[in-house]
């Protein structure tokens, strides 16, 4: 209803403004004064000015000469015009007619293109039916969307992610152990530190959280910035790559005790995107593709998405070109035999593997033994890796960028 009242306005605007260039496009010019009339006004006009004493009596008497002449010459020449008969001025009004109609097919021709293209163009991008949104309406709706997002215990209620695989039964004891021992000593540093490591690996992400929570609390004032940043990726990773008021509330603690902390910087933009701020997240990310070594777990993550918050942002952007290895890389390399170099990424890739197979891992490892494999030139395993790892971080929108980036530098086509 609204779209159909919208476009009736557009057509009696459109027919109004057609009506008022018609009309004014016919409408007869005004006859021009005639030469009488204006020397008569100049004769007036001199002795005005005389009397202003604007112009000396001698000068009055000049210009006085000079349009008398004028007007003369004029009078002798409208009296030698012959009179118009009635058939010459309906003769004459006709022409005056046709031709203005003729004039009249240019202008109205382009009128009506314009208007035309104007309203196929606002079809096209316009949202009729929709009020205007300005910016400051804008970033009052992100504001208030930041404001009444969801809680981390709603988002992990609603995300319902499949549960972990379960270990070993030698590294399940191993566990359970570990598990008594903190209970026991809950201000056991150490132990709560190996305790939310081996929870994380095993995809125990709320236990992982809690363990984390308590080893923060164990420190103290002395928790750093990587502490805060991890529990709020923890928080993170639970919701799915959402981005909590927890888990923000982790990431700005950890940015006032290291502003650097490129974790929280990175889950920083990530949370302004949710939000609807681009431009925050543009100015987050920026910085911190452009200050990272391009081995760094973030940078694919940010490659990935870049391209679309500047898009948002509203802003003109190039991805930096992709770095090679530093100089360090290459004496290292340089100084193995090919032999050498192979059975060491084949002995790397192999004890990835193992490990992510029993164990589990971050999202990181999983990109970096699919980049190895794709490397060995083994594709079909590379492709197969992948598979799982998508599995394994299914609903994780973050997560599942970082693995495709992988892919592709891997050269699969996911």
């Amino acid at each position: 209803m609204a779209d159909l009242a919208f476009w009736v306005a557009v057509a009696v605007m459109l027919a109004g403004v057609a009506v008022v260039l018609w009309q004014a496009l016919r409408r007869p010019q005004q006859a021009s004064p005639s030469d009488l009339r204006v020397y008569s006004d100049q004769l007036a006009e001199v002795d005005r000015d005389l009397a202003r004493g604007t112009v000396d009596p001698a000068e009055a008497q000049r210009l006085r000469t000079e349009i008398s002449r004028r007007l003369l010459e004029a009078s002798r020449a409208e009296a030698a015009k012959p009179l118009p008969s009635a058939a010459s001025d309906a003769a004459s009004g006709a022409a005056s007619h046709s031709g203005t109609d003729r004039q009249l097919v240019g202008p109205l021709l382009v009128v009506g293109v314009a208007l035309v293209a104007a309203v196929v163009f606002y079809a096209r991008i316009g949202a009729p039916g929709y009020p205007d949104l300005p910016l400051a309406s804008r970033l009052a709706q992100s504001d208030e969307m930041m404001r009444t997002r969801p809680s981390q215990a709603a988002a992990e209620a609603q995300l319902a992610a499949p549960a972990p695989p379960a270990p070993d039964a030698e590294f399940a004891q191993l566990m359970t152990r570990l598990r008594a021992a903190v209970a026991d000593r809950p201000g056991d540093v150490q132990g709560l530190e190996l305790l939310a490591r081996n929870e994380t690996a095993l995809g125990n992400l709320a236990a992982a959280q809690t363990a984390t929570e308590q080893l923060i609390a164990a420190k103290g004032t002395a928790a750093t910035a990587k502490d805060h940043a991890e529990l709020a990726e923890l928080r993170i990773r639970a919701a799915g790559g959402y981005v909590s008021p927890e888990a923000e509330a982790d990431l700005v603690r950890a940015l006032q005790k290291d502003p650097k902390n490129p974790v929280a910087r990175y889950f920083s933009g990530l949370m302004f995107a949710q939000g609807g701020r681009q431009d925050r997240t543009f100015l987050l990310w920026r910085r911190l593709l452009e200050e990272s070594p391009p081995e760094a777990p973030w940078v694919p993550l940010i490659r990935a998405q870049m391209p679309d918050i500047v898009y948002r942002a509203g802003v003109r952007y190039e991805l930096p070109p992709l770095r090679g290895p530093t100089a360090g890389d290459v004496a290292d390399a340089a100084g193995q035999s090919a032999e050498d170099q192979a059975a060491m990424v084949e002995g790397m890739v192999a004890q990835l593997s193992g490990r992510l197979a029993t164990e589990g891992g971050t999202v990181e490892e999983w990109g970096q033994l699919i980049r190895a494999l794709g490397v060995l030139k083994r594709q079909d395993e590379a492709a197969r890796i992948y598979a799982e790892a998508k599995t394994y971080f299914d609903g994780q929108a973050s997560s599942l960028s970082f693995l495709k980036e992988a892919a592709v530098m891997a050269g699969l086509a996911p």
